[in-house]
């Protein structure tokens, strides 16, 4: 598999970039260096550049961690989240699937995640006897993100209502400041596992790259590049959209193949993955 040290090679190729957050433009905590350069250079030549992440919570809350970091608003024209999908599908309710899941549910997930519910989206409780669903946006302050064993109990309490799980962020893992930490993805196995019914919202799904391409303007597909470090995630998904894909070897790839990787074995990973990207990039840079 092809290496690519920056993105300029390849940068008329395309018309539209898709960028993951996590593990791509940051990594929890700050911007990867030659992150902005990056984006003014594609923005300079008129490319269209929209961020697709599975984090679990509305997009104004996604941008305002991107200010945080001091990401200039003018280096992109948009974020899509997993959590504004998911609160868009609770609000309207048009989605069979979400119209029959009734408006209360059980969190589980940190407070700052609630922004999934808001606006009359879905009400939350307490008592798993009175909820309609459980809403899973992964692991909560309180029982920590380093494993999924403090949150048996209530997954078990859930799975014996027989309530449906609404799982927010289908990333199982993620790198933030340079430790792995669990995600929602990883407790919907669990559930699966005792035998609950999960709706995965977010990437690979393809139904999330819709409003990504209304964002860019409706360019063709494969004018459109998605960049990624999770291949089941990242990859999948802009595979399975109809777009090509770039491997991003920082965050989740950075832990797993280390600073000089092996471009055979890049390759058989994607293979066995099931994913065709392009090429692999040491990271978001020009």
């Amino acid at each position: 598999m092809e290496i690519l040290d920056g993105i300029a090679p390849i940068t008329d190729r395309y018309d539209g970039y898709v960028f993951d957050l996590w593990g791509v433009v940051h990594n929890g905590k700050a911007l990867y260096p030659g992150v902005a350069q990056a984006l003014g250079e594609l923005k300079a030549r008129g490319k269209g550049v929209v961020f697709l992440t599975n984090a679990p919570r509305r997009a104004w809350m996604v941008q305002k961690l991107l200010d945080r970091m001091e990401l200039d608003r003018a280096l992109y024209d948009g974020i899509i989240s997993s959590g504004e999908i998911s609160w868009r599908h609770l609000s309207r309710r048009t989605d069979p699937w979400f119209a029959g899941l009734g408006a209360r549910c059980i969190h589980v997930g940190p407070e700052r995640d609630r922004s999934v519910v808001e606006d009359g989206a879905a009400e939350i409780v307490t008592d798993p006897r009175e909820a309609d669903f459980l809403l899973n946006t992964g692991p909560d302050d309180e029982r920590g993100p380093q494993s999924p064993d403090p949150y048996l109990p209530v997954l078990q309490a859930c799975a014996a209502a027989r309530l449906p799980m609404l799982c927010v962020n289908p990333d199982r893992a993620v790198m933030v400041g340079g430790q792995k930490l669990i995600c929602a993805g990883a407790l919907a196995d669990i559930y699966l596992a005792l035998g609950g019914a999960v709706r995965e919202i977010g990437k690979p799904d393809p139904e999330v790259y819709d409003p990504v391409l209304e964002l860019l303007g409706h360019p063709q597909r494969h004018r459109v590049l998605a960049v990624g470090d999770t291949p089941h995630t990242d990859l999948a998904g802009a595979q399975a959209a109809g777009m090509d894909a770039l491997w991003a070897l920082t965050g989740l790839a950075a832990h797993a193949h280390g600073d000089d990787p092996d471009p055979a074995r890049l390759a058989a990973v994607a293979r066995e993955e099931g994913v065709r990207p392009i090429a692999a990039l040491r990271s978001l840079r020009w």
